[in-house]
């Protein structure tokens, strides 16, 4: 620690540079050149390109602002929270220009290790440095050049940055490993549900099952709710967002429809009930709820008849292959494809009868419990890692790896 000395970015040559980007309204341009924005750095310090806006290609040569591997590219407007998220530039199949959300921090390699100057911004990020520091406007908040040239880090030998930002790479791999197994695990799990549900039903099991029509099977509940009126403002909101595509589950933090400032109609539904997602069918989003509430406009709520129909069953049914597939290929065609209560329905349903679906119901329900507990474990891996990186930059800043 001896050797440390704090530094503004500014001085002593640290940095080749230090250059915001540029703004420029055309964003979608066929053939044009990357533009790299806010998206395009990960909360994890990582480039992100799965979303790349492309401008003009003689804008680009004008403005001359092209990223190089081993820069830094620095997000200094965002909202506030956001602000400081950085990532290392590796370079891309193409050459990339960045906007002005983003600074290029190109620091000189013989005095500075890319990677050193990478823990330090990220460690202030992750300690809340640049939320508290930065300028808010309505809407974003920005940390601007001459702030960052002020920014002092610690700037020990090259030769122990090289060490500890080696030390710090080892011990997060181990971690980052953890979380790849487990995210192929989930992945696999989800794969097996998936397959399973298509296994269910399809057509040479469900061949000698009966023919039932959907009106024998449920009812869509009739008859929108005021989210104003003192009986329903305190109930919880359901929405489309908040079901996950293809697995039946609620996912999302519940709030009731009074804090989500809720105003048009809505369908009250209870436990009993299954919802359905009338919007996009080919996001397949049913559930079951176990609690009362009201939901979006664009849901139907359908009350089982149980005396035909198990409801975990019927939940399947609406996402098995069969049902989905016809769903999507009689949606309306529009902006925003439906399926209407007419073509709802006009599909008739094969069952079998009611102990083989509590059978089918049962297996897929294990099928998916078993996903989510991998979900749950994951979750646990996440936070341990998003725990971990904070607290072993701060050993490196002490000086203790």
């Amino acid at each position: 620690m001896n050797a440390w000395e704090m530094k503004p970015l500014g001085e002593d040559g640290l940095l080749l540079g230090v250059h915001p980007g540029f703004a420029c309204g055309k964003k979608d341009i066929t053939g044009g050149v990357p533009h790299l924005r806010m998206n395009n750095i990960s909360k994890d310090g990582l480039i992100e390109m799965s979303l790349v806006r492309r401008i003009p290609r003689d804008v680009a040569e004008a403005r001359n602002r092209f990223a190089e591997p081993g820069d830094i590219l620095f997000n200094n407007t965002n909202s506030t929270e956001l602000v400081g998220k950085s990532c290392i530039f590796t370079g891309w199949q193409e050459r990339c220009t960045f906007s002005n959300h983003l600074t290029r921090i190109r620091p000189n390699a013989e005095k500075l290790c890319v990677e050193w100057l990478f823990m330090c911004l990220r460690d202030m990020w992750l300690q809340g440095y640049f939320a508290a520091n930065c300028v808010e406007f309505v809407g974003q908040s920005a940390f601007n050049k001459d702030k960052l040239l002020e920014l002092k880090i610690p700037v020990p030998p090259l030769s122990e940055q090289r060490r500890i930002v080696a030390r710090v790479e080892a011990l997060t791999g181990r971690l980052k490993q953890a979380r790849q197994a487990r995210q192929a695990a989930l992945a696999e799990a989800e794969t097996v549900f998936q397959r399973a549900l298509e296994d269910a039903f399809a057509d040479e099991i469900t061949e000698d099952w009966r023919e039932v029509p959907v009106e024998q099977l449920f009812e869509v509940v009739s008859g929108q709710f005021s989210p104003l009126d003192p009986k329903f403002k305190h109930l919880p909101y359901l929405g489309p967002e908040h079901i996950e595509s293809g697995t039946g589950r609620i996912i999302g933090e519940r709030r009731s429809v009074e804090e989500l400032k809720m105003r048009s109609g809505k369908y009250l539904f209870t436990p009993e009930h299954i919802v359905y997602s009338k919007i996009r069918p080919a996001l397949r989003k049913v559930c079951l709820p176990d609690y009362t509430g009201l939901c979006s406009a664009d849901m139907y709520a359908l009350k089982p008849n149980i005396h035909a129909v198990k409801r975990e069953f019927l939940l399947f049914l609406l996402l098995a292959p069969p049902f989905s597939q016809y769903a999507v290929d009689n949606s309306d065609r529009n902006a925003m494809p439906k399926i209407n209560r007419e073509t709802l329905f006009g599909f008739t349903f094969h069952l079998p009868e009611i102990p083989e679906q509590e059978r089918i119901a049962k297996l897929l329900l294990t099928l998916r419990s078993k996903t989510d507990e991998l979900q749950r474990l994951q979750r646990e891996v996440e936070t341990e890692l998003a725990a971990f990186v904070p607290a072993l930059l701060a050993k490196a800043f002490r000086g203790e790896l």
